[in-house]
């Protein structure tokens, strides 16, 4: 089945007044769109035009070479961005809760301690790219990735990103993109992201 945009699970406007109604519009509708569309168009005379996107990123360089930029780039757009919209609601905010929240106490001494990481990793991202929290098969870990590499490309689960691509903060903050960082905390969706951590401790522990 070829990549589609899912549906946001919130109105455009839902994360205002952290993130902009116009700016989730063109995101969304747009951005996304053209990733997928583009990624479909790499894949559509391919064995892995059905396949999932974890998958096609988990064997990028079995495509041939005239392929492997494009599918990088755009099916890595298309995952990245899906777990973007999953880990915001209007509702978000606030604290980690559980077993999430022991083991970034355990890895990072705070909350606060794993929002600087984050926010330096989005700071200090070159370009565009995305900033991230992930499961590496041993415990939690913050690094960044330029443009649209996603971690399962490293073999690592992403739990929560941070995109810092000029599209997704410039109408509002324009060049202040540690401002957009500080107030992206305030649309986290903790309990996606928990759910994300249950199933990559879930994988870690199936595979030993």
């Amino acid at each position: 089945m070829a990549f589609e945009v899912p549906p946001l699970p919130y109105d455009y406007g839902a994360l205002e007044p952290h993130i902009d109604e116009e700016t989730m519009r063109i995101h969304h509708d747009k951005h996304h769109q053209a990733y997928v569309d583009k990624a479909n168009a790499a894949l559509a005379d391919t064995d892995s035009a059905h396949e999932s996107v974890e998958h096609v990123l988990s064997i990028l360089d079995t495509f041939p070479e005239d392929k492997q930029t494009v599918i990088r780039n755009n099916a890595g757009g298309h995952v990245n961005h899906t777990l973007f919209w999953e880990i915001m609601s209007p509702d978000g905010g606030g604290e980690p809760e559980g077993e999430l929240a022991d083991a970034i106490n355990e890895t990072f001494d705070s909350l606060e301690g794993l929002k600087k990481a984050v926010n330096d990793g989005g700071v200090n991202r070159f370009g565009s790219g995305w900033t991230w929290l992930v499961h590496d098969g041993t415990g939690l870990a913050v690094y960044s990735t330029a443009n649209q590499d996603s971690p399962i490309m490293q073999s690592d689960e992403p739990l929560l990103g941070i995109d810092v691509w000029e599209h997704s903060y410039y109408l509002k903050y324009q060049n202040r993109r540690p401002d957009y960082l500080e107030a992206w905390w305030n649309v986290v969706n903790w309990p996606a992201v928990a759910e994300r951590y249950e199933k990559a401790r879930g994988k870690v522990r199936a595979a030993t």
